[in-house]
């Protein structure tokens, strides 16, 4: 299966969602500290006055100074003070990215099956449509016929009636043909959408399954302070990164996801606005339709949809409504796509 993958590239600690908790943290130190300040600014110019307690407010200006100048101490500030910062969140927010991606393959579970039914039903509809193209074929040829013999009979207003006849049909099925392109272009995608989506729960959940066994041995064997100790000394920490890289997959996962589903509520919205009983369909339903056809690759087709785009607009790809829903079957040898975010 063909994916997209932006180039992994691990969030800052700003752009997750301790980051939001550090920024109000520290919003709110950096405020208090000066409200503190202005507050007690008689009692601080009276310390400063007094011999010792100058000495003693030196000390402690000198250790901060040290502290932001060392880069060993300033790594292990902020390394301590980013893990508060997501214990804290982490009492509010799920942050682990196992229960996360676990979360997501119950979503996805239950999108396929969505989708399953979304599929069956557009195919109905486009029997039914395929059909109503047929009868007004017939009626169109049944109608020159008429207006024909009319014409041979001289009867001037049959044949009048008969020929606007066969041309409003025939103006009805060209709108009607251009409606099953779209169909077909619609079917086309959730068919392969929903095949690629398959390999994609498969392989979440043999990613949770052996990484969530190694992250336990990483974690057991990289504490806080060895990780604490290994930004200290400049080396990479192993936990840290190992982490990162599970976010990103579950960051990943939640972009195909969310695309799934918006892409089936909007199949969902195209169907509505059409009524095949009366031959009619809103324009608004074709308009997302062909908005969606120009945008960019899509994440879960990748550059299948470039492909299934000109099959569906190529007349000698006849699309076999009869065939059955494929199910997904990874081949031999198929390497999971998430294991690059790993090396």
């Amino acid at each position: 299966m063909d994916t997209y993958h932006k180039e992994f590239k691990p969030k800052s600690f700003w752009q997750r969602p301790e980051g939001v908790t550090g920024t109000i943290f520290l919003a709110g130190l950096i405020l208090g500290g000066g409200y503190l300040i202005a507050a007690n600014i008689g009692l601080i110019i009276g310390l400063v006055s007094n011999t010792i307690y100058l000495a003693i407010l030196l000390i402690v200006l000198a250790a901060l100074i040290y502290m932001i100048l060392d880069p060993k101490m300033r790594n292990l500030i902020w390394y301590s003070y980013k893990s508060v910062m997501r214990w804290v969140t982490g009492l509010f927010v799920q942050l682990d990215p196992i229960g996360i991606l676990k979360s997501y393959v119950e979503d996805l579970k239950d999108n396929l099956r969505k989708m399953n039914k979304q599929i069956s039903m557009l195919r109905g509809q486009m029997h039914k449509l395929q059909e109503i193209i047929y009868n007004n074929k017939k009626q169109i040829e049944s109608n020159l016929q008429l207006a024909s013999k009319a014409k041979a009979s001289n009867k001037q207003a049959i044949m009048i009636l008969k020929s606007r006849k066969a041309g409003r049909l025939r103006e009805s099925n060209v709108r009607l043909e251009d409606l099953y392109k779209k169909m077909e272009v619609l079917y086309r995608v959730l068919s392969k959408m929903y095949e690629n989506s398959q390999i994609l729960m498969e392989d979440i959940k043999d990613q949770v399954e052996v990484k969530e066994q190694e992250r336990k041995a990483i974690h057991a064997s990289h504490s806080a302070m060895r990780s604490a100790m290994s930004i200290m000394s400049g080396d990479p920490d192993r936990r840290a990164m190992f982490d990162a890289a599970m976010e990103a997959i579950a960051d990943d996962v939640a972009s195909k996801v969310g695309e799934m589903e918006r892409f089936m509520e909007m199949s969902a919205n195209f169907m509505d606005s059409i009524d095949l009983q009366n031959g009619i369909f809103e324009e608004e339903g074709m308009k997302m339709l062909e908005k969606w056809e120009q945008e960019g690759v899509s994440l879960i087709l990748g550059e299948e949809k470039q492909n299934l785009l000109l099959q569906a607009n190529n007349d000698e790809e006849v699309l076999d409504l009869d065939q059955p829903i494929k199910e997904a079957v990874r081949e031999p040898g198929h390497r999971n796509q998430y294991d690059t975010f790993f090396e």
